[in-house]
């Protein structure tokens, strides 16, 4: 016969106790049947484990030498169910997570990320930065099971949630004669910049702001001319410094502080880009929906 983990559990009770009726009683059944699987275990394995006379029980040589293999067994066994029940409570494994450059200038992601952290220390966190295009391209590849970028139109197997909306912000050198038509309020229209010449994100950069920026335009009666392009924030704003023309990028990116530019608000109430978090909808890990939910709780 095979031993089963129930011939172990009743033998580490007898030896324990080494008492068959005290054994039984802790394990919930009658002493017959447990006097029958320990005799089922000894012939499994060949040797008497315990002496048995009228007034007391021991262990042979070849019972202790079981016992201790038996508790490490079963508590081997009870480890990895347990593991195996946080996995599936999404309380263990590995979250990969893509994010862009400008997601971690907002504190409510580094919040929740965290928050994560802290509320299930087991799991680790791959974190890995890519613009939104490269992090669509791995979500479908399963290279990533969770994005947080700013989105276009998304495949079909892909769901997002919107975290949270970036103003978009006009950058101009701070000498620039158009701050002069700054309104009241602080704001500048698009409008007013239709004569300048334009930096902007490459179309391929996956920065998700450069058909923001060509509908705004649009929307204010031109088509932007565009003296330069670039693939990074830092880039488009050394350039405007530069004197190369104007930009458009998210309010987030005015963290980057070089000298002799200036961050307008725009006046449009359209001028917003949105990050979302992104996942596939056949996603199957637990700590997907956990950690979707604490950034979508972050953001009240």
């Amino acid at each position: 016969m095979n031993i089963e983990l129930r011939h172990l559990r009743y033998f580490v009770a007898v030896a324990d106790t080494l008492h068959f009726g005290k054994a039984a009683e802790r394990l919930g059944m009658s002493q017959p049947p447990l006097s029958q699987q320990i005799r089922q275990l000894e012939d499994a394995v060949g040797a008497r484990l315990l002496t048995r006379t009228n007034r007391r029980v021991a262990l042979t040589e070849p019972g202790r030498v079981l016992l201790q293999e038996a508790r490490e067994i079963l508590a081997r066994t009870d480890r990895a169910v347990d593991l195996v029940q946080r996995a599936q409570r999404g309380e263990l494994g590995e979250l990969r997570i893509g994010f862009t450059r400008t997601t971690p200038l907002s504190q409510d992601i580094p919040g929740a990320i965290f928050a994560f952290r802290q509320r299930f220390p087991a799991v680790h966190l791959q974190l890995e930065e890519m613009n939104s295009l490269q992090q669509i391209d791995a979500l479908l590849e399963r290279r990533l099971q969770v994005g947080i970028l700013r989105p276009g139109t998304l495949p079909e197997s892909l769901l997002s949630k919107r975290l949270f909306r970036d103003p978009l912000v006009a950058v101009l050198r701070s000498d620039h004669p158009v701050l002069k038509r700054v309104g009241a309020r602080g704001k500048l229209s698009v409008k007013a910049l239709a004569e300048e010449p334009f930096v902007v994100f490459a179309r391929n950069a996956g920065a998700g702001v450069h058909e923001h920026v060509m509908a705004l335009c649009r929307g204010a009666g031109f088509a932007p001319r565009i003296s330069q392009e670039a693939r990074e924030a830092s880039t488009i704003i050394g350039l405007v410094a530069a004197g190369f023309g104007v930009a458009i990028l998210p309010q987030s990116c005015d963290h980057i502080h070089v000298e002799g530019v200036s961050y307008v608000p725009l006046a449009e109430t359209n001028a917003m880009s949105e990050i979302h978090v992104v996942y596939r909808e056949d996603e199957r890990s637990p700590l997907v929906p956990r950690f979707v939910q604490l950034l979508t709780a972050a953001k009240g």
